[in-house]
């Protein structure tokens, strides 16, 4: 039985034809992806194609048919089926809105009897005329008249289905057609165009002998549908097995939507008598909420058995339900379909019934490795080349789809061979070359292109092109490139080409290895092509040129160079082999710099280094080892080489989503509201915004972009969180296609955000108007397509350069106001571009041209309600619409009214704009009164006088004259102004030049002589008390409850604490009470992170006396959040303190630290901060905003400071009754600077008195005053009196030193203010001191010798005050550093050698090898946790005031103590900030220091359990009676009472917690009867 059907068959290979070589080169040089692929355009879209064997592709549009060549560059032949010589189609069909199937007039185009025993070749084409009519023509000459013809064979409607194949079968060998249609459609006037014959209106498929003469139906050749059925919609008709399939699916054709699931339907392939099969209902469904239910294509894969279908699910209007799963790729095995077919009335009328009532189809099940969701396919066509399956896939957006199913059909990523630029829908037809299948025929729109089925050229190396398993591609190697094997020349020998069987060991490759003790052999191994000519290989020393070995070899053996072992070889560190034969070149270069450092022998024989096994290194392979090594080693390492080398060379591994749909643990509540734009370029967006809420409560914020199912997800990481609601990701480049995006916060599930879609960028396809006026303003509109996804449009001119303007964008249009290029030269030509990322798009060119000019007006009366006004314009290009102008008439005593535009008139002469005014009285008297009309057109305004007689004679005469004085005093200013201005500036340019010197050589200066006397006695250290020590540290936000917890706890009785307290606090001595309790409360939403803190502070006060329980408490919790940790990233375990075990942790470390930290860092802790303010106040420092000339954070630099200089003052301390000690030195020289204020100075005398004597003045500092005393004369100094000057707006500026002018040596006495006298001063935006306003009337204030000293102040020439600081300081930092990192006598602090050994246990006990994890976890335990805490806040030590610069410097200190503990290297630039350039020189050895501190740590002998809870006892005693624990006992009840219910249904669930209930349940009910004796 010989067949034809619609899908080709097998094809003989192509005639091994001789191409010119330069002629093949040219063609494969050709871009694989764009411009220069064969395009046939036909006038109307296409219905129908097919390609026959002999007779070339043809191609259905409107009513014509065209019989193209195979390269479709020449039409053969043309059949008017309608009207001769019109295509056009005889009803216009508009393309409905996807996936509902299109209309046409061709329904079928079947070429058959092509075959050696067939004399010619046939086409039957079926068409919606004369009924559905359907004709048999010869292949060769269409226009032939038709052999045979018959009506009601096809569909007669344009949007009604047909599928159909042909066949031959019975005893004769006739042709038979097998044809499904939809011959009766629901819309009445439809149907009554063309109503099928009443016997044929329930036909659903036929059976037809080809071979009679009206193409004649049986009576048993039918198979009808089933009463009352709707419309079905077939797809595709195809053979397989002895037996006809056609695809259909139940659709209705008004509505558009599918009625039922899409199935096949199955006849025998028989003669005359339509034998029913059955019918199997096909489930594609998978990943969609509504399913699959319309079938766009079909593809039969014969030689797999195996069917191909794209479905689709239903967009709504408008696509607006589209979405990243709406169609899918689905195989099913015909075997199986074929299985379950079952003969029922379900959609067809049968006599066989064999089906229970009731019954529903079963749905066939596809392959699920091989299903491919994707947003919007339309097409698909499946073949096997090479054993592998390659399908073929049409796109929505013009793209053509290659996609290579795996050996278990597992689908890939599809690969995007071809993109229409047009982006025109793929039609559900695709048809490949029936003589090369290297070309496949892509059909959309009103065109079809001749493409190339694998883009193979893009593979630059044989390995590549062999492991990207592309059947259609291999590597051809007398053009050393990756062909199609029809390109590869010579094709005479197939040794030439190596396909995807051979594999990529069959590549050629150049391998080096020791042969022996005195030799190193050097060839090449792999596939050749045939050698005709000698081999010919070198090898050559790169650096010095010089050849180590060169060697022939006749033709047919493979060339071998052996380098001999010599003591001078062993600095030969790089080599380049070379091996040729003919003009093929093979070269590989080998670096042996590194062979001593590679460790393993598989890595080392790899890179030509050669292995020595006894002693199990790897050396230079020109150097001696133990000469049995050489023979035994090449084997043992060749099987390991080939692994390493399969691995590297193996695809890619998707995305590994190995996270567990979950809900987060945390408490914090996740919102994702949007994500704007929906819609971005495949060059990707940097600003993409999402929307929701809680945004800043979470750690780590990811977006997954998940497009085609078969292809890798994009993860990438949030760019920065805006705020609590707002997050901003940049989104990488992708192909076009819809993604489906979700959210994951701190590695929960993922929260869906819907789709996003990737689309093309831009393309303009028309600006109107393209000329507009020189003013601007006009209405200019782009149309085009993907507008929606631009971020600027500009405007570039040559002079003015790129200009931003204000658009107004939908997807296929963009409007915008012309700018403004007055002063412009006229007929200027400006280019519109579209700026999408940093890429910059050609739109198109807008031509400027001089504004309008207008001649005059003329008003004239249109009976009594009605004016009419008529504007003269001198004729131009402007094309002027009614929205660009606006017309206004003057009249009366500045009376307006508004001209409504009408139109505009050309003559040959000028141009009639025409408007009216209507609804007026008294027109007349208003056309007598009027006076001028105001004419608006964009940005250009002018006023038109009526016509009167001219009278500017005059005018004409006196107009030069005036012009030409005008001119004359103009260029005399002009040039008497450029003087001046020039000898200002280049005075100012002096000015700046001086001092930017002086600023210069002072900043080098004072750096390389500058130095600080540290004090060394600086007092008593002023430790705080622990009590206070610990609340600071508890609660470093919440003073409020300092004074609840330090009453005086020695007054109290021991026997008062009441009962309802003592219950609670035995309750929470019960371990695993305690633990659910925890756990309970910060599963709570409303149990905030502050809520967290407080609650861990207020345990530590109660369990103060019982730090042993304390302690396994938070081992308990530790590894409770290891496990939660676990499950995410262990590495941000510990790293924020967001639970409750992580501020207990921070609270246990303080408790248990408190004498470390005074005994062996309080001291140089004290010296650090000291030294600081030293340092800071050697300097200006701006009273008003505390910024300083020296700090350590540029963000507190003052570098806008004026001169300066020092002042020795005599200071006289008047003898008071708080200090009347003999000892006392009351005369004390005190250097002052003279930019210091009043008070800044009191300071600086106040510290010298306190260093000279050791102890304090005795009074505050606003208890004192300083009298400048001048001969007998006293004068008092204040930082505001009368004579302060004051400034521009009323601004103060503060007394200072040089405001009294007070010399080097003055004597300034301090006495006892005896007024009442003020608290700190705190000066307001009405005063300054430093930081001066930028006023004009100050310089005039401050006179000429300050005139100009408070310009070109540039902030960089300041940054060495910075190094300055940091000298200063250095040895006392260093030293506080060591302290912090040292083992006093070699010891480790209990509390820390014990942390750091648990956390090294539970690593080991969840089998963590990564060191960088433990390293991490015991940074965040204690120097984040602690150290840093307490480098921050010097105030939680000792009793000091810290000031905001102070603080801002010891913040500079904390981020380089933290960067020590960093595992990440700093990667620092040119740009980087100051705060972290200043230490990076010091990090590297401070990180050394840490790392053996760690290790250090690390093999000190383990601490006992004994020795542990000695420790804790004894701290625990210290401690007894600091606190009111009882107020502690009572905050942790009030949180316990706040969430009983949901404590207490956690401990009912839990078993062995009964005895815990009842006490809880106890303690409630103590404290309700204290509550109720008002005792609370």
């Amino acid at each position: 039985m010989e067949v034809s059907r619609r899908k080709a068959a097998p094809r003989p290979p192509r005639p091994a034809a001789q191409l010119p070589l330069l002629a093949y080169l040219l063609a494969l040089a050709a871009p694989s992806r764009g411009a220069h692929e064969p395009v046939w355009r036909s006038e109307q879209a296409i219905g129908a194609i097919a390609a026959s064997r002999a007779y070339g592709v043809f191609v259905a549009s409107g009513s014509c048919l065209d019989q193209l060549d195979y390269s479709l560059e020449h039409r053969l032949s043309r059949l008017y089926r309608d009207q001769a010589g019109n295509c056009t189609e005889p009803v216009s069909l508009a393309a409905p809105a996807r996936p509902r199937p299109g209309s046409s007039f061709s329904k079928l185009l079947l070429p058959y009897s092509e075959g050696a025993d067939d004399p010619q070749g046939l086409l039957l084409t079926g068409w919606t005329f004369d009924r559905g009519a359907c004709e048999v023509r010869l292949l060769g000459n269409l226009s032939h008249s038709s052999l045979r013809n018959g009506t009601e064979v096809v569909s007669c409607h344009p949007q009604g289905s047909t599928a159909g194949v042909v066949y031959r079968a019975g005893d004769q060998n006739r042709w038979y057609l097998a044809v499904a249609a939809t011959y009766v459609l629901p819309e009445p006037e439809t149907a009554s165009r063309c109503n099928p014959a009443a016997s044929d209106r329930d036909t659903a498929i036929a059976l037809k002998d080809t071979e009679g003469r009206s193409l004649a139906t049986e009576e048993l050749g039918r198979l009808k549908l089933r009463g009352g059925a709707g419309s079905l919609h077939f797809v595709d008709a195809f053979l397989w097995n002895g037996s006809v399939y056609f695809p259909y699916y139940p659709y209705n054709y008004t509505s558009g939507a599918a009625t039922g699931w899409p199935s096949m339907v199955r006849i025998a392939q028989s003669a005359k008598v339509l034998q029913f099969q059955g019918q199997a209902a096909l489930d594609c469904g998978h990943g969609h909420p509504d399913g699959r239910r319309l079938l766009l294509s079909s593809s039969l894969v014969e030689a797999l058995g195996v069917w191909a279908g794209v479905f689709s699910a239903a967009t709504g209007e408008g696509q607006e339900k589209r979405s990243p799963a709406t169609t899918a790729l689905c195989l099913f095995r015909m075997s199986e379909i074929q299985e379950r077919a079952k003969s029922c009335s379900w959609d067809f009328q049968t006599t066989e019934q064999n089906c229970k009532e009731g019954e529903q189809p079963e749905r066939v099940q596809p392959i699920a490795s091989s299903t491919l969701i994707h947003s919007d396919l339309t097409s698909v066509y499946g073949t096997v080349v090479m054993n592998r399956t390659v399908l073929f896939l049409g796109t929505g957006d013009g793209q053509l789809l290659k996609v290579i199913l795996g050996e278990n059909l597992t689908s890939n990523c599809p690969e995007v061979i071809y993109e229409i630029k047009e982006e025109t829908p793929v039609f559900y037809k695709l048809v490949p070359h029936p003589k090369e299948n290297i070309y496949i025929y892509l059909t959309a729109g009103k065109e079809v292109r001749r493409i190339r089925v694998a883009n193979c050229s893009k593979h630059k190396s044989c390995m590549e092109c062999l492991t990207a398993t592309d059947p259609h591609c291999g590597w051809c190697h007398s053009l050393q490139r990756c062909t199609f094997k029809e390109d590869c020349v010579p094709l005479d020998n197939y040794e030439n080409w190596l396909d995807i069987s051979s594999g990529a060991k069959k590549c050629p490759q150049i391998n080096l290895f020791r042969s022996s003790k005195d030799k190193t052999a050097v060839t090449v191994v792999g596939s050749f092509s045939p050698r005709r000519s000698e081999w010919a290989c070198l090898v050559r020393n790169v650096d010095t040129g010089r050849e180590l070995c060169k060697g022939r070899s006749p033709p047919g053996r493979i060339c071998t160079c052996n380098i001999p072992t010599r003591a001078a070889y062993k600095d030969v560190l790089v080599v380049n082999v070379t091996f040729s034969f003919g003009s093929w070149h093979l070269s590989k270069r080998f670096n042996f710099t590194n062979c001593s450092s590679l460790r393993e022998c598989p890595v080392c024989i790899g890179t030509g280094c050669a292995w020595c096994k006894s002693e199990r290194k790897c050396i230079h392979p020109f150097t001696t080892c133990d000469p049995s090594d050489y023979k035994t080693n090449q084997e043992h390492c060749q099987g390991a080489v080939e692994k390493q080398e399969s691995s590297k060379t193996a695809g890619g591994g998707r995305f590994a989503d190995d996270r567990s749909d979950r809900v987060s643990t945390g408490l914090q509540v996740f919102y994702i509201k949007s994500i704007e734009p929906q819609k971005i370029s495949t060059l990707g967006k940097s600003n993409v915004i999402v929307t929701g809420a809680n945004f800043t409560q979470a750690s780590n914020i990811t977006m997954i972009l998940k497009g085609t199912s078969t292809c890798d997800k994009d993860v990438i990481q949030v760019s920065h969180v805006l705020n609590d609601t707002h997050m901003k990701f940049s989104l990488p480049s992708s192909r076009k296609e819809m993604k489906d995006v979700c959210i994951q916060f701190d590695g929960g599930s993922c929260t869906s955000v819907g789709p996003l879609s990737y689309i093309a960028l831009p393309h303009c396809s028309l600006i109107y108007p393209a000329t507009t006026w020189i003013s601007g303003g006009q209405n200019i509109t782009i149309l085009g397509r993907n507008f929606d996804v631009i971020d600027n449009l500009i405007i570039s001119h040559e002079l003015k350069g790129n200009i931003n303007v204000s658009e107004n964008c939908r997807a296929t249009s963009c409007w915008f106001l012309a700018p403004s290029f007055k002063g412009s030269k006229p007929r200027a030509n400006v280019t519109v571009k579209l700026r999408v990322q940093e890429t910059y798009l050609d739109c198109g060119s807008l031509q400027y041209l001089e504004d309008p000019r207008f001649t005059g007006c003329r008003v004239e009366p249109e009976g009594d309600t009605e004016l009419e006004v008529k504007i003269q314009k001198e004729n131009d290009d402007f094309n002027i619409s009614k929205t660009d102008i606006e017309i206004t008439l003057f009249h009366g005593e500045n009376k307006q009214l508004n001209c409504s535009f009408e139109n505009i008139t050309r003559n040959q002469d000028l141009t009639i704009i025409l408007c009216k005014i209507k609804g007026i009285t008294n027109s007349n008297s208003i056309d007598t009164s009027s006076k001028k009309v105001r004419v608006k057109l964009g940005n250009l305004e002018l006023y038109v006088e009526q016509e009167t007689v001219p009278t500017t004679w005059y005018f004409l005469i006196v107009l030069p004259v005036l012009l030409v004085i005008v001119i004359f005093a103009a260029v005399g200013v002009t040039r008497h102004k450029s003087k001046e201005l020039s000898r200002k500036q280049s005075q100012q340019l002096e000015l700046l030049e001086s001092e930017l010197r002086k600023e210069i050589r002072d900043g080098f200066a004072e750096l390389q002589m500058d130095k600080l006397d540290v004090v060394d006695s600086f007092g008593t250290v002023p430790f705080l008390d622990y009590k206070h020590f610990a609340l600071r540290t508890f609660f470093p936000e919440s003073g409020g409850f300092t004074h609840i917890f330090t009453e005086d706890m020695h007054n109290r009785d021991a026997n008062d604490k009441n009962e309802s307290l003592t219950a609670l606090d035995a309750l929470i001595c019960n371990k695993s009470f305690l633990v659910t309790v925890i756990h309970t409360l910060e599963k709570q939403k409303n149990f905030s992170v502050k809520d967290r803190c407080l609650f861990a502070s207020f345990l530590t006060i109660a369990l103060q006396t019982k730090l042993v329980y304390l302690t396994s408490i938070l081992e308990v919790l530790t590894r409770d959040l290891m496990e939660q940790s676990s499950n995410m990233q262990p590495k941000l375990m510990l790293r924020r303190t967001e639970s409750v075990v992580e501020k207990l942790l921070t609270n246990w470390m303080s408790v248990c630290l408190s004498g470390f930290l005074r005994e062996t860092v309080g001291e140089p802790f004290y010296l650090l901060v000291t030294t600081l303010n030293q340092k800071i106040n050697k300097g200006p420092v701006d009273v008003i905003t505390c910024k300083a000339l020296y700090t350590l954070n540029e963000d507190w630099l003052l570098w806008q400071v004026p001169e300066f200089s020092t002042v020795a003052l005599n200071v006289v301390f008047e003898k008071i009754p708080e200090n009347e000690s003999a000892d006392v030195c009351r005369n004390i020289s005190v250097n002052v600077l003279d930019c210091d204020t009043i008070g800044q100075a009191k300071e600086k005398i106040f510290q010298a008195f306190l260093s000279k004597n050791g102890s304090p003045y005795g009074l505050q500092l606003n208890e004192i005053g300083l009298e400048l005393q001048v001969g007998t004369r006293q004068k008092e100094l204040l930082d505001i009196d009368s004579s302060s000057v004051i400034l521009e707006d009323g601004i103060t500026k503060l007394n200072t030193i040089g405001h009294y002018e007070i010399s080097n040596g003055s004597t300034v006495k301090v006495f006892k203010k005896i007024a009442n006298f003020t608290t700190d001063v705190e000066y307001s935006e009405d005063h300054c001191h430093l930081i001066l306003p930028d006023s004009e009337a100050f310089q005039d204030v401050q006179g000429k010798r300050h005139r100009g000293k408070h310009k070109f102040k540039v902030k960089e020439m300041y940054l060495t005050k910075l190094l300055s600081t940091k000298v200063a300081i250095h040895s006392v930092l260093e030293k506080l550093f060591r302290s912090i990192w040292s083992l006093p006598n070699s010891r480790a602090p209990f509390a820390i050698k014990y942390f750091f050994d648990f956390l090294d246990a539970q690593a080991e006990n969840k089998k963590i090898t990564d060191p960088d994890v433990v390293h991490i976890w015991k940074t965040n335990s204690l120097p984040l946790r602690f150290w840093v805490n307490i480098l921050k806040n010097p105030q939680f030590v000792f009793d000091i005031k810290k000031t905001p610069h102070i603080d801002g410097c010891l913040s500079v200190i904390a981020q380089a103590f933290m960067d020590a503990f960093s595992l990440t290297e700093q990667q620092l630039g040119k740009e980087a900030p100051t705060n972290k350039l200043l230490y990076a020189k010091d990090i590297p050895t401070y990180k050394e220091e840490v790392k053996s501190y760690y290790k250090a740590i690390r093999d000190l002998p383990p601490l006992s359990s004994l020795e542990m809870e000695e420790f804790l006892t004894q701290e625990s005693k210290k401690h007894e009676n600091e606190f009111n624990e009882e107020v502690a006992l009572t905050e942790i009840y009030k949180y316990i009472v706040k969430y009983f219910d949901e404590i207490l249904n956690k401990l009912e669930r839990e078993r062995g917690l009964e005895e815990a209930q009842k006490q809880l349940l106890h303690v409630k009910v103590l404290f309700d009867e204290k509550k109720k004796c008002k005792w609370m």
